[in-house]
């Protein structure tokens, strides 16, 4: 088996687990490790006690989403502008 047969097999493979490593996450949402760490930060992705991010959780944080920072961000820009505009 040659490598590249083994690179893609494995890349297949990451796909139909549940939970990734580090570096597994880094392959599959195609980020470096500062990258992943920043983009896992703003969305409050953390990994689990033994140290794996959850499948599900990346597949949210790569779907081009908003994340929920700046969502709730929006949120409270919104409220204040209509407090605001009841005070005058």
């Amino acid at each position: 088996m040659k490598n590249n047969d083994k690179v893609v097999i494995r890349a297949v493979a990451l796909c139909f687990k549940p939970y990734l490593k580090p570096e597994e996450a880094m392959v599959y949402c195609n980020l470096g490790r500062t990258q992943l760490a920043k983009r896992c930060d703003e969305f409050g992705i953390y990994k689990n006690n033994s140290g794996y991010f959850k499948r599900a959780d990346l597949d949210l944080m790569m779907c081009g989403s908003v994340s929920p920072i700046e969502e709730k961000l929006k949120q409270m820009k919104f409220d204040f502008a209509k407090k605001s505009r009841a005070l005058k």
